[in-house]
């Protein structure tokens, strides 16, 4: 998995930083040889106490590594919830596969949420800063976070962003994470809530392909609902996969396109910031 891979190491950066950071959150630790692999119809590198396959590391030291590498984050990822906490700031972590509509999705909200809320956003890509101009076309702030070949943000650059950012208090925080629905799992940011977001265009059954992530997650939002007529969706189905992996996970049907369902979803956003300010009845009202 990334965390023993050594993807992005060294080339994330904050937008406005004139330089990457190194997090250290990967580490290079291969030996260079061949090994030989038994040969089948199916090469099962999940399996394993590591769950994941590197030439030259043992499944315990692979383990050794990303424990290192996870507590390391915690470290960062507490440090985010004691300053968003501080501040009142809800921070949602949204993730998805890519497709998913998360950026128009997250786009729709916060035009629809703008004038009765602090909103903020915090845009995690691996290249581009396209969704985060999307944003900012809204007239809410937003920092890109490219993380080069990294395959999801974590606490360090997350922490990076808040001080550059600095969300409004007793706002709402969104982190859009980079489309992936396994690295992003792993990684607390220090967030409130992981919201997954699953389209009715992918499979019913991705709750049970990455049950990691639905099962991190407190919310699904089975997005693109308008076009269940025109697909072979089963979306009871794909609900009891998801409760399966997570018995407490709540699910909306929504659609960013025709707006069906997203009064719920906002609903669940005021809902949990008053949930969180409820010893802050001045951030409460701030607007």
């Amino acid at each position: 998995m990334c965390t023993v891979c050594g993807c992005g190491n060294g080339e994330t950066s904050v937008e406005g930083e004139a330089h990457s950071h190194a997090h250290g959150h990967h580490h290079h630790d291969h030996a260079h040889h061949h090994h030989d692999h038994a040969h089948g119809d199916d090469m099962h590198f999940g399996q394993g106490p590591a769950r994941a396959h590197a030439p030259g590391l043992s499944q315990s030291r692979m383990i050794e590594i990303e424990q290192n590498i996870l507590g390391k984050n915690d470290e960062y990822a507490a440090a985010n919830r004691r300053w968003l906490l501080a501040r009142g700031v809800l921070a949602l972590n949204l993730v998805s596969s890519p497709g998913s509509g998360k950026t128009t999705l997250l786009t729709r909200s916060i035009t629809d949420l703008k004038d009765e809320l602090p909103l903020s956003v915090i845009e995690g890509d691996q290249q581009t800063s396209n969704d985060a101009e999307r944003i900012r076309a809204t007239g809410v702030a937003a920092l890109q976070i490219n993380t080069g070949k990294g395959c999801h943000l974590d606490a360090h650059m997350v922490g990076h962003a808040l001080e550059k950012l600095k969300p409004k208090p007793g706002g709402v925080l969104f982190i859009e994470n980079v489309g992936n629905l396994v690295c992003p799992a792993a990684f607390d940011l220090g967030e409130a809530h992981k919201v997954a977001i699953l389209s009715v265009t992918e499979g019913e059954d991705k709750p049970l392909k990455y049950p990691d992530m639905f099962h991190a997650a407190d919310l699904m939002l089975l997005n693109k609902i308008d076009l269940l007529p025109y697909l072979d969706f089963d979306v009871e189905k794909c609900i009891d996969y998801a409760r399966r992996i997570n018995p407490k996970i709540q699910v909306l049907q929504v659609s960013a396109t025709s707006g069906e369902g997203m009064a719920r979803w906002y609903q669940w956003i005021r809902t949990a910031r008053q949930m969180q300010l409820i010893d802050r009845p001045e951030l409460l009202e701030a607007s």
